[in-house]
């Protein structure tokens, strides 16, 4: 199992080019099931989710090559497509379950396993299956997996999502686009990523137009376009570096950035007495020697960021105070909690609340990681921390980092990677 050292109380300097997004390229790459034509995406993350995904549409059928030198994928769908999606590569992510929709909606039939991922609670994947039905599919769970059948193909009507889902918004986008007839989607997602698929879509032929903040209206079509398609930055990479550079009281370039997706972030960074110099596509970001404490719930877009919490946690432990966070998108996203409590952190968790006090510094520790954004607010708490940390279970920050200790080490830090 691979671990990182970290040797803290290092200032993090420098300049950072953000990456393209991984979750706005795992949908595109599964959207492009249902086109058979030529189409090249550019700006992919070298990440293992993307990798996972890309993998995945090759074991079904498709021609898809990946140059991780130029950061650029190529799909030629020229065959029809299995229909079957294994339980061997679902189980390390959940975005696989996105192969869902357009499978169906393209052949009538789809064979897919449940998805795994992060362990943050629950997330099942009852608003995908429900819409589905809705539009005609008759579902059954059998042995781990999802069979899916729509023998006359699916049909457009009106759904309503219970609670705003990202991944049953893109599963039911992508099913729309090949079914009979028009769909329309209320209490949809909004975030940068789906706002990136969309535009994706549109490049393919397909018709899709917002109708109010959260209502969509698609139009099914039978036949896509060829499409070239550059994906969007990262914005929980580029938070996350910004709140390294400011528990370092260090300062950072974070280039290749759209600001307007990251106005909730930088408005509560700003709060916490960061001082933010925009430009057009950079920020520069420096922390000042007292942060303030603050108070932030998550939110579905434009609030604040569920996968920035457990970053934004270790900032708090840092700040002068009290702070507080409410998490209200998933019910278990606090199972970092106890290991920065190992390095010295008080928190207090009641429910989906967290209280944090501000202390002077973190000490170093041996650390386990329990998912993704775990992982990383580990390594920031680090960075941060007296003496030697050492962080477990890395294939979690694989998953959605590129080269992020060549990236923290470019900026001053003391990082490297132990088998």
């Amino acid at each position: 199992m691979q671990r990182l050292e970290i040797k803290g109380g290092r200032k993090i300097s420098g300049t950072i080019e953000i990456s393209g997004s991984k979750n706005a390229t795992l949908p595109i790459l599964a959207s492009t099931i249902l086109s058979n034509k030529k189409i090249l995406l550019s700006n992919v993350p070298i990440v293992k989710d993307v990798e996972t995904m890309a993998e995945l549409l090759g074991t079904i059928g498709s021609n898809i090559r990946f140059d991780k030198k130029r950061k650029k994928i190529s799909i030629y769908n020229q065959k029809k497509l299995s229909t079957f999606a294994s339980y061997r590569l679902l189980r390390t992510m959940r975005a696989g379950v996105l192969v869902l929709g357009p499978l169906l909606a393209k052949y009538g039939y789809a064979k897919v396993s449940l998805p795994g991922g992060c362990a943050i609670g629950s997330r099942p994947i009852n608003f995908h299956l429900d819409a589905l039905k809705k539009m005609g599919a008759k579902i059954k769970i059998k042995g781990g997996y999802v069979v899916a059948r729509a023998k006359k193909g699916l049909k457009g009507c009106k759904i309503r999502f219970p609670e705003i889902s990202v991944g049953a918004t893109e599963n039911i986008l992508l099913a729309s686009c090949f079914s009979k007839g028009k769909t329309k989607l209320n209490n949809c997602a909004t975030e940068p990523e789906i706002q990136d698929l969309i535009i994706f879509l549109k490049k393919l032929g397909c018709k899709i137009k917002w109708s109010g903040r959260r209502n969509l209206e698609i139009e099914g079509i039978k036949k896509t376009r060829a499409a070239t398609h550059k994906i969007i930055f990262d914005r929980i990479e580029a938070g996350t570096y910004m709140i390294a550079a400011l528990l370092t009281n260090g300062k950072l370039k974070i280039k290749n950035i759209d600001l307007s997706a990251m106005a909730v972030v930088l408005k509560l960074l700003r709060s916490m007495g960061s001082k933010i110099l925009k430009r057009k596509n950079y920020v520069i970001v420096s922390g000042p020697k007292n942060l303030k404490s603050t108070k932030i719930k998550t939110n579905p877009y434009p609030g604040f960021p569920t996968d920035l919490q457990a970053q934004l946690m270790v900032l708090m432990t840092k700040a002068k105070g009290i702070s507080k966070i409410k998490e209200s998108i998933f019910e278990n996203r606090f199972m970092h909690v106890s290991e920065l409590r190992r390095m010295g952190a008080q928190i207090n968790i009641s429910g989906n609340e967290a209280t944090i006090f501000g202390i002077k510094k973190l000490n170093g520790a041996e650390l386990m990681a329990t998912d993704l954004r775990a992982s990383v607010s580990l390594v920031l708490a680090g960075l941060s921390a007296n003496n030697r940390t050492i962080v477990n279970r890395v294939y979690h920050l694989d998953r959605g980092y590129e080269k992020i200790e060549k990236k923290l080490k470019n900026c001053g830090a003391k990082i490297k990677r132990l088998k």
